[in-house]
């Protein structure tokens, strides 16, 4: 009887052991496994400190952001993601010249007889401005209107 007790306490013991003797995973391999998540980022780092993992750079929309973060989180052993990122620098908007250079010469050739009208482009649209008659501003607007260079404004005064 004092056999069967032994082995039942010895057998008790060898799973108690067990099951607190689960193998952690350290910093250095969670660090391997997140930066091989984030290289799918150029412009994002991760450093792993006591199983967070710290994420910082630059991410083109918050969608991806997103996606980094859960990507990190469904690492075994990664405890919390903090999330030290900036937002991507807004890309400047292009103003597009409507108005080509070809068009442009044509214009000022069209408009040489009218020396107080002058061309320029504002927002990209034609703009003319000065002071004409108005028998000055329909062969104008016909001369303009036939070279087709798109969108005109026509703010000139007409006496």
């Amino acid at each position: 009887m004092k056999k069967i007790i032994s082995i039942a306490a010895l057998a008790l013991t060898v799973s108690f052991v067990s099951i607190s003797c689960k193998k952690k995973v350290n910093d250095a391999e969670l660090q391997t496994q997140a930066t091989t998540v984030v290289t799918a980022n150029p412009n994002a780092s991760v450093e792993v400190i006591d199983g967070t993992a710290h994420l910082s750079g630059t991410f083109a929309d918050q969608a991806s952001k997103d996606n980094m973060i859960a990507s990190l989180k469904a690492i075994p052993g990664i405890k919390d993601v903090m999330d030290m990122t900036t937002p991507a620098p807004a890309t400047p908007a292009v103003t597009v010249n409507a108005v080509d250079p070809a068009n442009m010469q044509k214009v000022t050739d069209a408009l040489k007889d009218f020396p107080s009208v002058k061309a320029e482009v504002i927002n990209g649209e034609l703009t003319l401005t000065g002071n004409v008659s108005q028998i000055q501003a329909r062969k104008i607007k016909m001369s303009v209107d036939a070279l087709k260079v798109g969108k005109v404004n026509y703010n000139y005064t007409v006496k």
